[in-house]
């Protein structure tokens, strides 16, 4: 892990490729319907499997970058950081105190490339889960640990 220019730590590069994969699989069916269209030959060749396809590449290549650039966390003494967001930003910070308890989470693509999801639930109800995608799941098992330790120090 190293730290970005604002103190924030970036999440693991594997987290571009499957948020790829996951854009790919979902702009899939709309490029599908493009082809059938152009099939039907109802008009002139390019209408609109050209506008779908440049979307869709924009999707899969552009829109995964951006969101990977735009998250970072930091977790210092006794509370975690989570920055994200491209238009409407968020920066969370949860102390360790109110932390109910932590999830570290992997569906198929994240287990294939070896990242994780680390979730922490907290006391309250608005904003009562914090989730930070695209860590190594072994940073995020370690960041689970330390923060249960820490728990576990408060509590005695």
């Amino acid at each position: 892990m190293t730290d970005t220019e604002d103190g924030l730590t970036p999440l693991h590069p594997n987290h571009v490729k499957v948020t790829r994969i996951v854009a790919f699989l979902f702009a899939l069916p709309f490029v599908i319907g493009a082809i059938v269209l152009e099939v039907v030959d109802v008009l002139p060749f390019g209408v609109f499997v050209v506008p779908v396809v440049l979307v869709a590449a924009f999707l899969v290549i552009r829109v995964p970058l951006r969101r990977y650039h735009a998250r970072g966390f930091d977790m210092a003494g006794d509370r975690l950081r989570v920055v994200r967001g491209i238009l409407f930003r968020s920066d969370t910070v949860v102390p360790f105190g109110r932390i109910q308890h932590i999830d570290v989470n992997q569906g198929p693509l994240q287990r294939a490339y070896n990242i994780a999801t680390l979730t922490v639930h907290t006391a309250g109800t608005h904003n009562a889960s914090v989730h930070l995608p695209g860590l190594a799941n072994e940073d995020a098992l370690a960041m689970r640990e330390t923060i249960r330790a820490h728990i576990k120090r408060d509590t005695m």
